[in-house]
C-alpha cells in the first residue's frame, strides 16, 4: 500500500553564500558504484570504486542530515551512482523519512532495480523521484548504457506510478546523433503517464566523455518540439523544488515540460545547493574541483566541526562555472 505524501514542512532558518543565495538544498550521493556505464557519466571500463570503509555508512548520512537540516536545508536529494544499487537502500529511505517526517526527500534513479524497490519506495514517501530516460528504444538503450535492458526501466517505471510520490520526472540527456531523434517520443511517452519531462544538456563535465559534436543547445531541443503544442513560459515553477529547469506549457492542453540548460544558458545565479559524495567530501559547485571532506568530522560526531566546514565551503561557491577552468570529473563519483 503507498504511502500519504509528507506533511507540512516545518520552519527552518536559510543560510547564504557569498553571493547572497539561499542554500537549502543539498544532493548526497550513498554510492559511487552504477550498473551502466552511460556515455555521458562515465568511462565503458568504469571507474575505480571507493573501498566500502571510505563511503558514509546510514547512520552516518542520518546524523549529518541532521546537521545540515539545523543550518536551513528544507531539500535532501539522494543520488548516486545508481544508489538503489546499495543494499538497503529502500529501507533507508523508509528508516529516513522517519526521522526526517517534514523534510522533502526525494530520489534519482535509471529505475533499472525500481520495481522490486517500488513497495518501500513507497512507504518512505518520496517528495519526488527523477527517472533518467534517455531513450525508448532498446538497441539505443544498449549503445548509451552500454549495458542493461530497457525492458526493466519500464518496469520500474510502472511499478511506482500508482504510489502516492509528489513528482515523477523524468531526465533525458539529449546528445545528437544519439537521442536527439526521440525527443517528441519520450515528452508523450512522460504525457501519457503524469510525468514532468525534461531535457537535459550534455554537460562538459569531463574531457573524456564529452564533445562538441555531441552538445545540442536548448534553442535547437525546442525546435525539435515545438509542433507539440502552443508553448508558453512558465513563470512560476511547477513545484517548490523545481530545480534548475526552465519550464514550457501548453497553452491548450496544459502539459509542461523542462529544460536544464546547463551549457548555454547558465543557472549559476539561482543555485541553491550542496553536494555531498559517498565518501564525504563537500562539493559547493558540480563544476568546482575544489572539495572539503567531512568524514572524519561525521565519523566523531563534530557537529561543530561539520557546521564550520560547511559554511566555509559555501563561501566558497563560485558566483558562476564559466570562471571555473573546465570540467571537474565523471558524474558517477560527484554524485548525479
Amino acid at each position: 500500500m503507498c504511502a500519504p505524501e509528507p506533511g507540512p514542512k516545518r520552519a527552518l532558518m536559510k543560510i547564504k553564500d557569498a553571493a547572497g543565495r539561499h542554500i537549502d538544498y543539498a544532493r548526497i550521493s550513498v554510492t559511487d558504484r552504477c550498473n551502466y556505464r552511460c556515455l555521458y557519466c562515465m568511462p565503458e571500463s568504469g571507474v575505480e570504486s571507493m573501498p566500502h570503509s571510505g563511503v558514509l555508512r546510514y547512520e552516518e548520512i542520518i546524523w549529518l542530515a541532521g546537521v545540515l537540516v539545523s543550518m536551513g536545508i528544507r531539500h535532501i536529494r539522494f543520488t548516486g551512482g545508481e544508489p538503489l544499487v546499495r543494499k538497503g537502500m529502500p529501507e533507508f529511505l523508509v528508516s529516513f523519512r522517519r526521522e526526517f517526517p517534514d523534510l522533502e526527500i526525494s530520489l534519482t534513479t535509471n529505475a533499472s532495480l525500481l520495481e522490486e524497490a517500488a513497495p518501500s519506495i513507497a512507504l518512505a514517501g518520496l517528495s519526488g523521484l527523477n527517472i533518467s530516460l534517455d531513450t525508448l528504444d532498446a538497441v539505443k538503450f544498449s549503445s548509451i548504457t552500454r549495458r542493461g535492458d530497457i525492458s526493466s526501466v519500464l518496469s520500474g517505471i510502472s511499478a511506482v506510478l500508482g504510489c502516492k510520490i509528489g513528482r515523477i520526472k523524468t531526465n533525458t540527456v539529449v546528445m545528437r546523433g544519439f537521442n536527439d531523434d526521440e525527443l517528441p517520443a519520450l515528452l508523450n511517452f512522460a504525457w501519457e503517464r503524469g510525468i514532468i519531462p525534461r531535457m537535459i544538456e550534455f554537460m562538459p563535465l569531463s574531457e573524456n566523455l564529452w564533445g562538441r559534436d555531441k552538445f545540442m543547445p536548448s534553442r535547437e531541443m525546442l525546435e525539435k518540439t515545438s509542433r507539440l503544442g502552443d508553448w508558453e513560459p512558465v513563470l512560476s515553477a511547477p513545484d517548490p523544488s523545481h530545480g534548475p529547469a526552465r519550464y514550457w506549457r501548453d497553452v491548450r492542453t496544459g502539459r509542461i515540460f523542462g529544460v536544464i540548460e546547463a551549457v548555454s544558458n547558465h543557472f549559476c545565479s539561482a543555485c541553491n545547493r550542496l553536494r555531498i559524495t559517498a565518501s564525504g567530501r563537500m562539493r559547493a559547485c558540480l563544476f568546482n574541483k575544489e572539495e572539503i571532506s567531512l568524514i572524519g568530522m561525521i565519523r566523531e560526531r563534530d557537529r561543530e566541526a561539520v557546521v564550520s566546514a560547511v559554511t566555509s565551503g559555501i563561501n566558497l561557491k563560485p558566483g558562476r562555472w564559466r570562471d571555473l577552468n573546465g570540467g571537474s570529473g565523471d558524474m558517477s563519483v560527484i554524485g548525479g
